[in-house]
Formats: C-alpha cells, structure tokens, sequence
C-alpha cells in the first residue's frame, strides 16, 4: 500500500481548499448572495423601501399581525423577484400604478367618478373589468395562434408564434391589472371605514379574482420554463371561465360592492389561510387543462366521435354550468347571458373536436405536458396542505376546535385525499399517462365542488359567499 503517495495527494487536495473560494470545498455553488449583481439589489432596496413607505404610511390601519405579515412580506418578495426576474417589472409597475390610484383619491371616494384614471383604469372596479376584458382577449390570441400559419423555421415563428406571443403579453397585463385592482380595493375598505377596511380576500367575487390573476401567473411561469405557449389556449380556457363566473355574478349579485367582514372573518389567519388555499385551487386547475391537452393529443387521430370522451366530457360540463345557475334573475340577463355562455362553449367545443390534429400537433410532448401535471399537482398539494393546517387553528381560535366536519372542511380533506393519492401512486408506482391525466382532470371537478359546489347546495359553517 503506497501510503506516502496517499499522504502526498490528500496535502495537495488540503492545500487547494484552503486555497478555493468559500463554499468550493464542499463542492458547492458560487454563493447564493454572490451571485446578484447590481440589478438584483437595486431591486431589492426598491422592494424594501416601498414596504417601509407603506408600513410607515399605512401602519395605523393594521394590527400587530397584519405588521408582521407585512414585514415578512418583505424578504419573499425580494426572493421571489430575484428567482423569477419578469416579476421585477410587474412588482414595481403594480406598486406605482396602485400608488397612483391610492393617492388620487385623496380619501374621498367619490372622486373615483370624477377623477379621468379613476373611473376609466385605476378605481379597483375599473382595473378588475379591464382584468376580465383582457383575460379574454388573451384567451382569443391564444386560440387563433393555435391555430395560425407557422413560419418556414417551424414552430416557435411566424404568424402563430407572434400572436400566442401577443397572448402571453395580454396575460401578464391583465395579471397587472387584477393586483392593482386589489391592492386599491384594498385601501377603498377603508375609505369605507375604519371597521370595514380588510384584504380583499374575503368573497367569492375577490377570491375569483385572487384565482384568476394566480392561475395566469403560475401558466406564465411554466410557459417560459418550457418554452412553449401552446398551453396558453388550455390554461387561459379556466381563467376565462373563472372570469365569466366573476361578471356574472357581479351582474347579479352586485358582488363588486365593499361589504363589513362577518365577525368569523375578523382574523389575522384570512391572510395566510385563503391565499395558500387558491394557490392550491388555481395549481390543480392548471394541472387538469395541461391533462385535457394530454388526453385531446391523445386521442388526435381518433375517428370514432363516440370514442373522443374528453371533449365530450367538456361539452358535457359547459353545457351543465347553466343548468346549476339557470335560477338567476330575469331582471338582471341571466336567462341572456347563460345562453350566450351556451354558445361560446358550443364554439370552443366543436373547435376543439374539428381541430383536434392540428391542436395536437402544435401541443408539446407528452413528456412535457407530463411534467408540467405533475409539477402544478405537487406545488399545489404543498400549498394546500399548509392552508389546511392554518384554517384548523383559525378554526381552532373561532369555533374552539379544529375539526367539526363541517361540509367544507369535509370536501377540504376529500380534494387532499385526492390529490396525496395521486402523488402517491406517481412516486411509488410510476403512475403516467392517460390514467394520471384522466384523475387530474377529474381531480378539478371535486376542487370544484369543494370550492362552488359546497356553497350552492350545502350549509355550514363556512357558508359565507353564497349564490
């Protein structure tokens, strides 16, 4: 045995490490610090400073939980922009044009009709509306660059690539206007007065908007991970749907009016619980419209009509949505507008089963669209998971238990079983293909349920946003 070779490699190896930089003798990356440059600091004293100016300003209006939400709001945010760079631009762009809008009112809300930006973008009803009109409009570019002509070069040029690009840029605007939009309700509350004042996360109307601008947000994100916008098409198809719902029931409800937390509601934990809990939603609906596209892919040089169950499906489900609402009020157009739903969903349902070789051909693997199902049910499961947990101890603070079986928290536990089920057999057992794309896709109408269908047919506890 050649000790003396030995002795002589490990004193070199010794002698290079304390050479090496911090962190390269235990084989790591440059440092997590070291690698921002000027940019990424800029940004985060921007972040920093914009928060302090808030909590500074607005302090008075928010408790000592509230503070720190807040102030641990900070570090995430920083975080989040320096993961994620196109964030940076919306952050800034959504706290100036909310700070416009806040300053503009001067603490009079009637200046949201005389005010030009006001009443036309920033007022939160304005920047909500122009949320939905874009959403939609993003919805259309995406579906006509579905099926556009493609340049010589193949996919990713031409006319298609230059309007699913159109749709991906309509996305993130809209994206811009719904924050903006809550982040100045947000301070209308309290214009309204100092009890009424809360994070706009309390309704079925700011929750739909909550859902909208996260599910887009997450899209946006796989989209330039993956390179690739065909998902747009499928993704944006539940935004919009989400958006319709939201007019809606605006139209009917008059949802869009401020109204004073019901006393359960008055609690720190709304802002953790509801947040986590949509981001949950909004993962597992992106991840069941990335299986639809599996499954349509799938089935793309199917000829049997009869044996294309995923658009049947969806027809089935479009067409059954006016059913369960078809008891809103004449005097409001819900008769008129549920069956002009009926007809947008008769369009893209028939689109989709006459197109269904060229959407295929447009759609990206089967590997990707694999990946991206599962990345969105993980990230999504992780989140509600956590929201689970903190609605138990808000429940645990209101009602002094922290289970009661009420019918939301039992449809709650019925969509974690569902979605741990799948993790589970995709992680022990490999599960892929068609039966993991069909569960996701089945997986959204038992979300659905728990998060809509509770509240129609169902009483509770938890009954706060009826229909």
């Amino acid at each position: 045995m050649n000790t003396t070779g030995n002795s002589t490699t490990i004193t070199t190896t010794l002698k290079a490490v304390r050479g090496a930089a911090p962190g390269a003798a235990l084989g790591l990356n440059e440092g997590y610090f070291a690698r921002r440059n000027a940019l990424d600091w800029v940004f985060a004293a921007l972040v920093v400073g914009g928060f302090l100016f808030a909590f500074s300003r607005y302090s008075a209006y928010v408790d000592v939980y509230e503070k720190g939400i807040l102030l641990a709001a900070i570090p995430a945010a920083v975080a989040m922009g320096w993961f994620w760079r196109p964030l940076r631009l919306l952050m800034l762009l959504v706290a100036g044009f909310a700070l416009l809008g806040i300053v503009s009112y001067q603490g009079d809300l009637a200046r949201a009709e005389q005010v030009f930006w006001l009443k036309y973008f920033l007022s939160s009803q304005s920047a909500i509306l122009w949320m939905s009109v874009l959403f939609f409009m993003s919805t259309i570019f995406y579906w006509i660059g579905m099926f556009a002509q493609q340049g010589a070069s193949g996919p990713g040029s031409g006319h298609s690539a230059t309007l699913e690009l159109l749709g991906s840029r309509i996305a993130w605007v809209a994206v811009g206007m719904a924050l903006v939009g809550t982040l100045v309700r947000w301070y209308e509350s309290y214009l309204l007065g100092a009890d009424v004042g809360h994070i706009p996360v309390s309704n079925l109307y700011e929750v739909f908007v909550l859902f909208c601008w996260m599910t887009a947000a997450f899209y946006l994100y796989f989209e330039a991970q993956y390179q690739t916008r065909a998902l747009g098409a499928f993704v944006m198809l539940v935004v919009s749907a989400a958006v319709g719902f939201l007019l809606w029931y605006t139209v009917v409800r008059e949802a869009h009016e401020i109204q004073p937390l019901v006393p359960a509601l008055k609690s720190w934990w709304m802002k953790l619980h509801v947040p986590a809990n949509f981001i949950g939603y909004g993962m597992f609906a992106l991840a069941a419209m990335v299986s639809l596209a599996y499954l349509i892919k799938q089935q793309a040089s199917e000829t049997r009509w009869y044996k294309l169950t995923p658009l049947w499906l969806l027809g089935v489900v479009l067409c059954f949505v006016p059913i369960v609402f078809r008891k809103s009020p004449l005097e409001a157009g819900g008769s008129q507008y549920w069956v002009g739903y009926l007809l947008v969903a008769g369009l893209i349902t028939g689109g989709i089963l006459l197109g269904r070789k060229r959407i295929a051909a447009r759609l990206p693997s089967f590997e990707v669209l694999d990946d991206v199902m599962y990345k969105a049910i993980a990230v999504g499961f992780a989140f509600f998971t956590i929201a689970t947990v903190l609605g138990a101890l808000w429940a645990a603070e209101a009602w002094g238990g922290y289970w009661s079986w009420d019918p939301k928290e039992t449809w709650a536990l019925i969509v974690w079983l569902n979605y741990a089920a799948w993790l589970h057999m995709r992680l022990m057992k490999g599960l892929r293909g068609t039966v993991a794309a069909w569960w996701a896709l089945t997986g959204l109408a038992v979300t659905s349920f728990a998060f809509l269908g509770v509240n129609m047919f169902l009483s509770g506890l938890h009954s706060y946003g009826t229909l």
